[in-house]
């Protein structure tokens, strides 16, 4: 079988002009940035607000494994499968993030014949939207600095500043250092910090704004510090807002690029899910709605921490109303839940599947909590048996969910069509009721509480004393209203990696909670979540190489 990278290599690509066109947009509304990927001009997302929406879909999963999901690839082959079927749809997804690529988890585009092209441009520096992120992050962190070296109007308390650099690396050594060391000029000694780009809160921002107006108002309202009465400092109260605008004016616009078989994609934002709130662009997304029947998006990581996050802080945000939900899973990952090793995963075995696929039926069971309708599609593999298959999907129709299998990775559109028939049919006879989880009025502590115990299972919620005082704190400050972005590992449901399938009687542990007030929700870091990655031992940067021809290769 042929490598990912290899097949979107021969693959044969329109033009994005044509692939534009497909969907509406006339040469003239997209900048071009080289043949096969553009920007979609402000012109054209003004022209559509008045348009009607279509049906959203939203792609989340199980808890990740070493076995693989294929929550990118699944979504990807669904909108292939769309247009196989005839129907007018759009995928929308979230760029991939530099760390990951070189790291352990590789890209983003998806995978076998579902994947979005050009891969290569799309895993690596795209259109500079990354790039333009962090700059903007760092031109206020230097911003900061330097007030505090010219003067201090402020009175900033310089053992109170909580804005970080960033840097779309994993690079362990930069999560805590020490700035100002050198002479007089070289600015203030202190313990300063990076983050990974893809968990700056102006990524967050990016993602959440409806425009430019809306952009440069959350940007402003960034607390970079605080002062030593305790007040907050903004970006604004820095003057730092119309540069960071000014970096970010392009990175704003959704870009366009296909899949392998020609479905238009907008990419665009690219959060974290596990440490932030993992969901694409409000921009692309809205879109996307106006510009064709169906809009197929996907959250990041389990559904415990991106669906929830897509349902509770993004729909509640920019009003959107999902329509349907997929929920991907594999046997091989349930099995993997059950307790087989990585390398037992081929071979049949049924009670394991039915130890392991606890962890499904908790997914479903969240879902079921924010009143969307739930089709359940199993990712297929060749060495799934009938009896297992046949097991998962009398397992899920049991619990009142739709199932399809999906054969995209090796069919690509065509492996899809069936799932696609059964979302197609569940929207047109099962009525979305969507509500998000917990009210604005729920106190943080109470929200957090909600989540822990409702969506992760946990009995109880443990809270650091740091943690409560900077509740009472962010409260008092005016920031009560705000939704939860809880920071905890992707693995398992409880805040411990190694608790796999459907841990119970757990406690959940808050060490740090802090404001993203120009995102607009709050953040609590659970258990021992970084913010800033580390590389393996064996990283996948050690594959990835490009030849005398300029071809790359080893990206996955």
């Amino acid at each position: 079988m042929k490598t990912d990278i290899e097949i979107a290599q021969e693959a044969k690509l329109v033009s994005i002009t044509e692939v534009a066109a497909g969907c509406g947009i006339d040469a003239e509304q997209i900048e071009l940035y080289g043949k096969y990927k553009a920007k979609i001009s402000e012109e054209f997302i003004k022209s559509k607000e008045n348009a009607k929406d279509g049906k959203l879909i939203l792609v989340t999963a199980i808890n990740p494994t070493p076995a693989g999901e294929g929550k990118t690839t699944t979504t990807v082959g669904l909108g292939q499968a769309f247009k196989k079927l005839g129907k007018n749809a759009i995928i929308a997804l979230r760029e991939p993030s530099l760390g990951p690529c070189f790291g352990v988890k590789g890209g983003a585009a998806g995978g076998g014949y579902a994947q979005v092209v050009p891969m290569e441009d799309l895993n690596l520096h795209f259109t500079g939207d990354f790039h333009a992120i962090t700059s903007a992050n760092n031109l206020l962190a230097a911003l900061l600095d330097n007030h505090i070296q010219q003067g201090n109007e402020l009175l900033i308390d310089t053992r109170q500043i909580v804005w970080k650099r960033c840097l779309d690396m994993n690079d362990r050594v930069l999560r805590n250092v020490v700035v100002g060391m050198g002479a007089k000029a070289d600015g203030f000694v202190r313990e300063d910090h990076f983050v990974i780009t893809v968990a700056s809160e102006i990524m967050a921002i990016l993602c959440l704004s409806l425009d430019m107006n809306d952009l440069k108002k959350r940007l402003g309202r960034i607390v970079v510090a605080y002062d030593y009465s305790g007040k907050p400092v903004t970006a604004k109260d820095l003057n730092a807002v119309g540069a960071m605008a000014a970096l970010l004016k392009d990175a704003l616009k959704p870009n366009l690029i296909q899949t392998l078989e020609h479905t238009p994609a907008f990419v665009h934002g690219g959060p974290f899910a596990n440490i932030a709130h993992g969901c694409n662009s409000v921009i692309a997304t809205k879109t996307a709605l106006k510009t064709a029947d169906y809009c197929i998006t996907e959250a990041g990581f389990g559904a415990d921490l991106g669906a929830e996050k897509f349902f509770d802080i993004k729909c509640r945000k920019a009003g959107l109303k999902p329509d349907c939900v997929v929920l991907v899973a594999t046997v091989r990952a349930l099995k993997y839940n059950g307790g087989v090793a990585k390398d037992e995963l081929s071979k049949e075995n049924l009670d394991a599947l039915k130890k392991g696929i606890v962890n499904l039926e908790k997914h479903i069971e969240n879902l079921q909590l924010f009143k969307v309708p739930i089709v359940v599609t199993l990712n297929a593999f060749s060495s799934d048996t009938k009896e297992e298959i046949d097991f998962v999907k009398s397992f899920c129709e049991e619990r009142g969910c739709e199932f399809a299998l999906s054969t995209v990775w090796e069919k690509g559109g065509e492996g899809g069509t069936l799932l696609a028939q059964k979302v197609i049919d569940t929207i047109e006879t099962k009525k979305s009721n969507f509500k998000p989880l917990y009210e604005d009025s729920l106190s943080l502590k109470e929200k957090i509480e909600c989540i822990a115990t409702k969506v992760y299972g946990a009995k109880c919620v443990n809270f650091a004393p740091a943690a409560l005082k900077q509740l009472d704190k962010l409260t008092d400050l005016g920031f009560g209203e705000l939704p939860v972005c809880m920071a905890k590992n992707q693995y398992s449901l409880s805040d411990d990696p190694n608790l796999l399938g459907r841990p119970r009687d757990f406690e959940l542990n808050v060490r740090e909670v802090y404001v993203s007030a120009g995102a607009g929700f709050v953040v609590a870091l659970t258990g021992t979540v970084m913010t800033m990655p580390g590389l393996p031992k064996k990283p996948a940067a050690f594959g990835i190489d490009v030849d005398e021809n300029g071809k790359i290769k080893g990206l996955f």
